[in-house]
């Protein structure tokens, strides 16, 4: 999951965490809260905590116990002796010390009556509490030496008492920061451990998918993501994108046909726009209308090239690029000189040919070699340089501004409003570079004028191995700043 979207641990905002740490908190909170909940039904049940205790009845007589003037043991009136007696009405004890003096209170059952007398040095011991089913109805009762203010006595009874509330509230904080909070702190440690695992493997199969998705692109068509490997959850997620892509990929096909067909059904009424056109007499609208409909002819021409490529209908071939520039340059001459611009072609460096489809490359040097004469001032020299895998074409009009060198190369945009053209130009240009695997760019020209550069990739080269010995021309390196 190394660089992953979806594992962003430390993402800000709530709605942006990694479902590593949303697992972990809620798995937290989750346990904390069962654990809580069980460890509070443990307390209340009395499995934790006994709320009754025969200890507890022997610590409300303890304070009570005292010797009279004649040295007899005798109860004095405590509060807490007082509250036991109402709250436990079967109370009973026996207190005796080491001089036999006795207490007796309440209904004492017979066994253990004399029982203290037998015990003298012993200084705890209980009755009853055995599974021997011969001795289950014996009484149950808890024997205590204790001290006293008259001294050491033992007191035995079998009366349970209830615990006073405060007892209770610190037997539960005792349970909780002795078994909760050790227990707790194993559960979230366990957590953190366990949980990056877990998603690690239960998203294994959504990062496979991920990889697959990275590498969906404009051009190409027909990709699926693999949900093999996912569980049920993600992989229903993953068909729901395969669906998507499946009905994209139906809608842009649909739209290349129609643009392909638009194309082809354009060449007819071009071809008889042409025939009218020049059986017209030599009037001042007959070169606008001529100009005019060279651009619609190469704009029909450029998206039958883009179809074509998109589908694999062009056959590629080792192209000249001085050859074609060359050619181009003195096809779209006459048009520049008519409209006031002179022309230069500069070849640097050998000629090494790229693979390609030459009309289309041929049209696309073309479309910018008109451009640069709509733009370019109707003044100066309109420059093609030619240079290993690079051509820049360059004017000495006003030039393009900095922020919109990328967004010329959008469809339908225009510097200005009220120029002519589609608008759709430099955007089939880009396009169609790029299905050679090449880019364009924008920059000025030395002149402060306008200078487009397209650079083919080596790869696409007819024999890259010749550019080990090449030097790349400056306009290629400066084209892209």
């Amino acid at each position: 999951m190394k660089g992953r979207r979806i594992e962003g641990w430390g993402r800000k905002g709530k709605a942006n965490r990694s479902l590593k740490w949303l697992l972990i908190q809620r798995l937290v909170i989750l346990q904390i809260l069962v654990f809580v909940a069980i460890l509070g039904i443990l307390f209340v049940r009395g499995d934790l905590f006994a709320y009754r205790s025969i200890d507890r009845t022997i610590e409300a007589v303890r304070p009570a116990v005292e010797r009279d003037a004649t040295g007899a043991l005798h109860l004095r009136e405590t509060a807490e002796l007082s509250h036991l007696r109402a709250a436990e009405p079967g109370l009973w004890f026996v207190i005796r010390d080491d001089g036999g003096n006795q207490i007796f209170e309440g209904a004492v059952p017979p066994v253990f009556v004399r029982i203290g007398e037998t015990l003298s040095g012993i200084g705890q011991a209980r009755f009853g509490s055995t599974v021997d089913s011969a001795a289950m109805d014996t009484p149950e009762a808890r024997m205590r030496q204790v001290t006293t203010s008259a001294g050491e006595v033992q007191i035995l009874t079998g009366t349970e008492s209830q615990a006073p509330l405060t007892i209770i509230f610190l037997a539960a904080l005792l349970v909780l920061i002795k078994i909760g909070l050790p227990t707790m702190g194993a559960i979230v440690l366990g957590v953190f451990i366990a949980t990056p695992y877990v998603v690690a493997g239960a998203v294994s199969g959504l990062v496979e998918a991920e990889t697959q998705a990275a590498k969906i692109d404009f051009g190409k068509h027909g990709v699926r993501l693999d949900a093999t490997n996912a569980p049920p959850e993600i992989a229903s997620l993953i068909e729901a994108v395969n669906e998507a892509l499946r009905r994209l990929d139906a809608r842009y096909e649909q739209q290349q046909r129609f643009l392909t067909d638009a194309a082809h059904e354009l060449r007819t009424p071009i071809a008889i726009l042409r025939t009218r056109i020049a059986a017209l007499p030599l009037i001042a609208e007959k070169a606008s209308l001529s100009a005019d409909l060279a651009r619609l002819t190469m704009l029909a021409e450029q998206l039958l090239d883009v179809g074509r490529l998109q589908n694999d209908a062009l056959a590629f071939a080792p192209v000249s690029l001085p050859a074609l520039a060359k050619r181009v340059l003195g096809d779209m001459a006459p048009l520049a000189f008519a409209a006031g611009y002179t022309v230069d072609f500069r070849q640097e460096g050998s000629d090494l040919p790229i693979l390609g489809d030459e009309a289309a490359l041929e049209r696309v040097l073309a479309n910018l070699v008109q451009n640069a004469i709509d733009h370019g001032g109707r003044r100066g020299r309109i420059t093609l340089r030619v240079s290993p895998a690079t051509v820049a074409i360059s004017d000495d009009g006003p030039g393009i501004p900095s922020e919109e060198r990328n967004r010329i190369f959008e469809p339908f945009h225009r510097l200005k409003p009220q120029t002519r053209g589609t608008g759709l130009g430099l955007h089939l240009v880009k396009q169609m570079v790029e299905l050679h695997g090449g880019e364009i760019g924008v920059s000025a020209s030395p002149s402060g004028g306008a200078c487009m550069t397209i650079r083919f990739q080596i790869q696409n080269l007819a024999n890259p191995t010749e550019l080990a010995n090449i030097e790349i021309p400056e306009i290629s390196r400066t084209a892209y700043r």
